[in-house]
């Protein structure tokens, strides 16, 4: 366990990049900034955790709106995160109501050695870089420093108080905003044949006719408790609807960007008392919806982000940190969740299975018995095969089952399309997991072809064809794919597995749905076009596209390590009037692997401690460091043992670092390896 040495100040680097957002018809740079506290926000609109970390700002960000200014520093990951439109975008999309720099050169990045989405660099009132934070969970912390830098800087008189430099832009009247899943509900709804849409920048459901555009009936609710006219909506858009969380009728409930939409069977949602679920993603709660009545109820999660819930670090100390496919022992309304992004019900397996993104895992909920537990996945990001209680998922953001009962997944940040066979079909008893199209992290693409070659670009819809293919909404890549399995042709040769593409240009596609005849064959799909704000019905073409523009790789600058004996030091310092968790052992730990597995000959592995020996390998000339550190923390004075009644913190970041090994130090390569967990200088 290490803690941030002492260094010279440093002073903080200019702010460079392509577009400002969020300031008006100016630019911005620290010099503007002097007099107050500045945190800088690295993130990428892809990225879960920099979605989690923005949420957890907004509460600081309100309490100290005189001294303190967060900009944002949009560091990309894949190609369409770059452009200026996309940005915008996202920024309108997750209510981003501070100044907003886009840096596609990853610049600024580089300026601040960030190594990781999200990272936080906090700069004092004099222009000083005071802390450099990685990962999630580091707000509490930021209070007392906050407090710590107002009380400093009010004495020397360097602290300007008044507004900052954040212009908010003008509201834009639509019916749906930024939607993100659709359900067909056939005779269930207001009229046959209509969909129910997840409204999801406008905290809502919407329930639409075959047309894809009549708005038959809204569920969400403004905060007054009244339903709003039409013609009110259109005067003042922001007074459609306010994220936030309430249980209750149509009019009185609330939902914070709720996402994807399981419709139950009949027979079970007779038993239940409802008919659907919602993964409500920021509220981190799983919701249950009556159509006839448009009660809204939650069935599972207490509301806490389950990365940083204080009852889990309790509840974890001491254990060796592999997961247990088995039902929670706290109650499903007890248990936290983390950012379930879409939510699908097996028939066969008699449950929901929920994908919850901010912890790369899957869980199942049982509506009849109301047990909640681990599916599939070890909360460790990546892609790793195998047995469920071994696999790695990363971001898993949309789901579907075929007819043979086995879970089809949007992989998103792997740009994969994974699927799950259940217990009941597998030798091991437990869910095995695989892939199809897909090879790791960071790297992407639009390629058809074989499934080995073929390439993603972040996509976040999944569905399954009657003729046993699977549809894909390639989201990044504005396109609708088509994976298609083995099959046998007519004179008994076979016809290889191949990717395809069925339409283009569709501006960030992320659910999709198959309309099918009376045989039961595919007819039309309808896509959810959530950039677009819209709904679309598109007919199955008879023959598909063939596209090749390149397998790419998320490009970042890539540490130079020399080959051999390296040792990795993650420095960590907990926040004032906190304190290391060591009742029960070490509270830190590292897990540690590489891609290829033969960059590490030895270190790999999850062990306590913040610090260990690599030795890589000298015949690998480049790839990935995969880093997960984690340190617990508890409210408590130094020299005293912490209080039963404490309230505890877990920090958490994975790193994928990209590397290239060296000889020895001549060209800059670096001996040893140094993160910042929460560095404090």
């Amino acid at each position: 366990m290490t803690s941030a040495p002492s260094t010279p100040r440093i002073r903080a680097s200019e702010l460079v990049g392509e577009t400002w957002f969020n300031i008006g018809d100016q630019d911005l740079s620290l010099k503007d900034l002097r007099g107050k506290i500045v945190i800088l926000d690295f993130w990428a609109f892809c990225c879960v955790n920099c979605l989690h970390v923005l949420d957890e700002l907004r509460p600081l960000e309100e309490k100290y709106s005189d001294v303190l200014v967060t900009v944002g520093v949009h560091s990309p990951k894949f190609d369409y995160e770059a452009e200026t439109s996309a940005v915008a975008a996202a920024i309108e999309r997750y209510d981003i109501a501070h100044p907003v720099l886009n840096d596609p050169e990853l610049i600024t990045w580089q300026a601040y050695t960030a190594r990781a989405w999200p990272t936080l660099v906090v700069v004092d009132p004099e222009g000083y870089v005071v802390a450099h934070l990685t990962g999630e969970g580091h707000v509490s912390g930021l209070y007392s420093l906050i407090d710590q830098l107002v009380e400093e800087h009010d004495a020397k008189g360097t602290l300007h108080r008044g507004e900052g430099p954040y212009v908010a832009p003008e509201p834009v009247a639509r019916d749906l905003k930024f939607p993100a899943k659709a359900i067909a509900l056939g005779t269930r709804g207001s009229q046959e044949g209509s969909f129910l849409v997840a409204d999801t920048g406008h905290h809502r459901l919407v329930e639409v006719a075959d047309d894809l555009e009549t708005v038959l009936q809204t569920i969400g609710g403004n905060g007054t408790g009244a339903a709003i006219s039409a013609e009110a909506a259109v005067a003042d858009p922001e007074s459609i609807s306010v994220r936030g969380y309430e249980d209750g009728g149509r009019d009185m409930a609330l939902f914070n960007e709720p996402h994807g939409l399981a419709l139950l069977p009949a027979e079970i949602a007779a038993k239940v008392g409802y008919d659907l679920l919602v993964a409500d993603a920021v509220n981190h709660r799983l919701r249950a919806v009556n159509l006839a009545t448009g009660e809204v109820s939650t069935v599972a999660g207490n509301g806490v982000q389950r990365l940083i819930d204080s009852e889990r670090v309790q509840d974890e100390a001491g254990q060796s940190g592999d997961v247990e496919l088995a039902t929670f022992d706290a109650g499903a309304l007890d248990t936290s969740l983390s950012t379930p992004w879409d939510v699908q019900y097996s028939e066969a397996e008699e449950t929901a299975i929920v994908a919850m993104a901010g912890t790369h895992q899957l869980f199942s909920y049982h509506p009849v018995t109301e047990q909640l537990a681990v599916y599939a996945g070890t909360a460790l990001e990546g892609l790793l095969d195998g047995p469920a209680d071994e696999a790695w998922f990363a971001q898993s953001s949309g789901l579907s089952f075929d007819a043979e009962g086995n879970l089809w997944i949007a992989d998103a940040e792997t740009s994969a399309i994974r699927y799950v066979v259940p217990s009941t079909k597998t030798d091991s008893k437990k869910p095995e997991v695989g892939t199809v199209i897909g090879t790791g992290l960071f790297d992407f693409g639009f390629r058809d072809g074989t499934p080995e070659d073929a390439r993603l670009q972040h996509p976040l819809g999944v569905t399954n064809l009657p003729d046993g293919s699977v549809l894909i909404a390639d989201t990044y890549n504005h396109a609708i794919r088509r994976w298609a399995p083995e099959t046998i042709n007519p004179d008994g040769t076979t016809k290889p597995a191949e990717v395809t593409t069925v339409a283009r240009d569709i501006e960030e596609p992320s659910d999709i749905l198959v309309e099918t005849d009376a045989q039961g064959h595919a007819v039309s799909i309808v896509v959810v076009e959530t950039n677009a704000h819209q709904l679309v019905r598109i007919s199955v073409p008879e023959k598909f596209l063939h596209v090749d523009e390149g397998a790419k790789q998320a490009q970042r600058p890539a540490t130079k390590l020399v080959a051999g004996d390296v040792p990795i030091n993650i420095s960590f310092s907990a926040p004032k009037g906190q304190k290391l968790d060591d009742r029960w052992g070490d509270p830190t730990q590292l897990t540690i692997s590489s891609t290829p597995e033969n960059l590490l000959l030895e270190g790999e592995g999850r062990e306590t401690g913040l610090t260990r020996q690599l030795k890589l390998n000298p015949e690998v000339s480049e790839g990935v460091l995969h880093v997960t550190a984690r340190a617990a923390a508890c409210d408590g004075e130094h020299g005293q043992p912490i209080p039963d009644s404490a309230a505890c913190h877990l920090y958490q970041q994975d790193w994928g670092i990209p590397v290239t090994l060296h000889a020895d130090t001549t060209n800059g390569a670096h001996a040893t390896l140094d993160l910042d967990l929460r560095g404090i200088h």
